[in-house]
């Protein structure tokens, strides 16, 4: 078996070995194939090594299907992280992790707005009328507004295109944050930077898991907090970018 060490130590290792963990639990069940955690030292993470293969558009329906089993989770709450896990989670490169809350709430909306995007405002570096827009926008979430009847969901939680990994076998999941949140937001992140097949996806998962009227309206939404944490690492572009979100859903 090939392996592979990844520089990650300390807690952030361990958040990151319990997200794994708590994603392949879903696995036997039908959901998405979750790389293996093979050990964790002072060096990093010991992983199985997975042989990559081209995109294809079998796997990205059979992948769909997979991720919608992935998320489905009994008695779980809003902003909770892995089974067991206590203290804050982390995202973001290894040279330049972002610590975000991890915590119990009643509503979507009062989560996403208190630990996904607010945490990450001080440091973006976006000030004034976009400063303004998200300050706003924070507060419709809090007061439920984008809030749907979907359940708790199981998120891998940075689920953007270069966290999958397509293999001979079919899809496998690596690197997450993982944390219960909405379904919506693994979705929107495969797409902020384009993932192979990602229509094939979306009817795979829909065969499992219909998503909740109006959820294409929704996708920058989802995709905000991962804008502010680039927006946080790399600066730039991002910072208009999470501005013209928070503008686009406070206007009007």
């Amino acid at each position: 078996m090939h392996t592979f060490t990844k520089q990650t130590v300390g807690r952030p290792a361990q958040w990151e070995e319990a997200g794994l963990r708590w994603l392949a639990a879903q696995s036997a069940a039908g959901g998405a194939t979750v790389v293996r955690v093979l050990g964790r030292d002072d060096s990093g993470l010991t992983e199985e090594r997975i042989e990559t293969a081209s995109p294809n558009p079998a796997d990205a329906t059979a992948f769909g299907g997979q991720l919608a089993i992935t998320h489905r989770i009994e008695g779980a709450r809003w902003g909770e992280g892995p089974a067991g896990w206590t203290g804050p989670g982390y995202q973001g490169p290894n040279e330049h992790l972002l610590e975000l809350p991890v915590r119990a709430h009643e509503r979507w909306g009062r989560m996403y707005a208190e630990d996904r995007v607010r945490p990450l405002l001080a440091d973006s570096g976006i000030r004034g009328s976009g400063l303004d827009a998200l300050e706003r926008l924070c507060g419709r979430l809090e007061r439920g507004d984008f809030d749907t009847d979907d359940t708790p969901a199981r998120l891998h939680g940075d689920l953007w295109s270069g966290n999958l990994l397509w293999s001979p076998l079919g899809v496998v999941l690596i690197d997450p944050s993982a944390h219960v949140g909405h379904r919506e937001t693994d979705l929107a992140a495969l797409a902020l930077f384009g993932t192979p097949h990602l229509d094939r996806i979306v009817a795979g998962y829909e065969r499992v898991q219909p998503l909740a009227p109006g959820w294409r309206d929704r996708v920058e939404l989802h995709q905000l907090s991962m804008v502010l944490m680039h927006a946080v690492v790399f600066g730039g572009s991002y910072r208009d970018h999470a501005a013209g979100i928070a503008r686009h859903y406070t206007s009007g």
